[in-house]
């Protein structure tokens, strides 16, 4: 895969799920093997099976999956060590946005409107964004310098509040002074 190359919300679940297999085969824990295997059949099923099979050919394509066929001639598809990898980096709570050397010069910026009724996920948005280094330019708009697509479109799928969170890249912002500063970023 591309560095830099964005991957969709669906390619990520997807890739995650396969890493579920590893997850179960590691865990050593009765309850959360359980927990694994009861999550695994729906959230497979929610899926198309034509983009699922597109999804997975694009895996192999990118060497972060590949085909392995049994002695009964059923074939399992596993993750390399690079798939592994990527699935990994997209773990949430050790979730962390790689800085590159140089800034170029546009700000992310996150925009959400959550309702009421979604409380619970706004207020571990707003947790979350912090732990990861944004800061809050509104109530609702965090900003961020650094790219951060992949990691942003993760998370609104984890808390499951897609259409009600938007990003922007933004190549100027009036009074970006104390952001710069925020950032330590050049003038």
């Amino acid at each position: 895969m591309k560095k830099g190359k964005i991957i969709s919300p669906t390619k990520q679940k997807v890739l995650l799920l396969l890493a579920a297999g590893l997850v179960l085969g590691l865990s050593r824990s009765f309850h959360n093997q359980r927990r694994i295997l009861k999550i695994l059949p729906k959230t497979w099923k929610e899926i198309d099976r034509r983009y699922l099979y597109r999804i997975i050919s694009e895996f192999h394509h990118d060497r972060l999956a590949d085909y392995r066929e049994r002695e009964d001639g059923t074939i399992d598809i596993v993750l390399t060590e690079a798939g592994k990898q990527k699935a990994l980096s997209f773990k949430i709570d050790t979730m962390i946005i790689p800085k590159p050397s140089r800034w170029d010069k546009k700000w992310r910026l996150v925009v959400f409107d959550i309702p009421e009724t979604k409380r619970q996920a706004r207020d571990a948005l707003r947790l979350k964004l912090r732990e990861l280094g944004f800061k809050e330019f509104q109530k609702s708009v965090f900003v961020y310098p650094h790219p951060c697509t992949d990691e942003i479109n993760f998370i609104v799928e984890f808390f499951e509040i897609r259409s009600h969170v938007h990003l922007a890249e933004v190549a100027k912002l009036s009074n970006d002074s104390k952001l710069r500063l925020h950032f330590d970023l050049p003038a």
